[in-house]
């Protein structure tokens, strides 16, 4: 399934994006300094600044943070660029990347009520349904995001994609660069400050379809680290989301830095969101709804097929 070619304009075809990175041999014996991939944004600062800042234990290793837009990190695995240790990725990202990485129990983003936002200018009522999309530019934080499988599930799979940063999806659609564009991480508390109204909450289709979270991305590490620092790494990063949400205080100074743009307010409400009881421990629950996503996106022919995306599958 492709999406429909038009001049000048990015297009998509599912299986050809089936890229299978090559990944170099890695073993933490060799490199004691484990680099982790993970967004500026406030949800990741806040949750991993125990982690990179040497505030809980990271026994054998030191973790070296890496901030980049999560579509960075994802095409790093898809693409074989330059992939991370460690690394923050988007579901469709994880069904690349099952026969090297595997999901650590700790640090995802999920949850109910967090999900990706599909937005219009609001004068243009042309555009009042999913349906209404089919054919149409639409803005997007990158092709290997979960809000663009979830797009994918929900509304029509032919459309002018137009792969942009995802601070940079509003912006575009405010100035009629897009028709609508797919809005992730602080979006859904600013898109009203833009001149936008939102057309479908996807999160919210997914949990009324699904009773499930919406697995928006998880931390995953390199299946050849060993056992024990696998391990470890879940535990370190388990402790540092304990950490930030017993003392909040603390990780501000570095949330804020990377926040700029960002009010504290808007900073507040985009923690308190993302950051939960699933990223403190994803549970059988987590475990389950990220499963779901997967099963559902292979189904569809949206995700290509593989493993489990756990340490003990297969």
């Amino acid at each position: 399934m492709a999406a429909l070619a038009t001049a000048g304009v990015p297009t998509l075809d599912w299986k050809a994006a089936a890229l299978r990175p090559r990944w170099a041999p890695f073993t933490v014996a060799a490199a004691r300094e484990l680099h982790f991939g993970f967004s500026p944004c406030p949800n990741d600062t806040f949750a991993f600044w125990g982690a990179v800042h040497g505030k809980v234990p990271t026994p054998g290793f030191r973790l070296l943070p890496r901030l980049e837009d999560i579509e960075s990190l994802n095409r790093r695995v898809v693409e074989g660029l330059s992939p991370l240790p460690v690394t923050k990725l988007s579901i469709p990202a994880l069904a690349h990347a099952c026969s090297g990485y595997a999901v650590l129990s700790a640090g995802a983003a999920l949850g109910f009520g967090c999900g990706p936002l599909v937005v219009r200018r609001a004068d243009d009522l042309t555009i009042g349904t999913l349906a209404a999309l089919r054919g149409r530019r639409i803005a997007i934080p990158g092709f290997h995001t979960t809000a663009f499988l979830l797009l994918g599930l929900f509304g029509p799979r032919q459309a002018h994609w137009l792969p942009m940063r995802f601070d940079e999806v509003m912006p575009a659609v405010a100035r009629g660069d897009a028709d609508a564009g797919l809005i992730i991480h602080e979006g859904r508390f600013t898109c009203g400050d833009h001149g936008l109204a939102v057309v479908a909450d996807l999160g919210e289709l997914w949990e009324r379809d699904t009773g499930s979270p919406v697995p928006l991305g998880v931390i995953a590490a390199r299946r050849d680290l060993d056992r024990t620092t696998f391990g470890a790494l879940g535990a370190a990063l388990r402790a540092s989301v304990e950490l930030a949400r017993a003392e909040p205080g603390l990780p501000r100074a570095y949330v804020r830095r990377h926040a700029s743009e960002l009010d504290d307010a808007v900073c507040d409400r985009h923690i308190a969101l993302y950051v939960n009881d699933f990223t403190q421990d994803l549970g059988a629950r987590g475990r389950a709804a990220v499963d779901q996503l997967l099963a559902r996106g292979r189904a569809a022919g949206l995700l290509v097929p593989g493993r489990s995306p756990w340490p003990e599958g297969a």
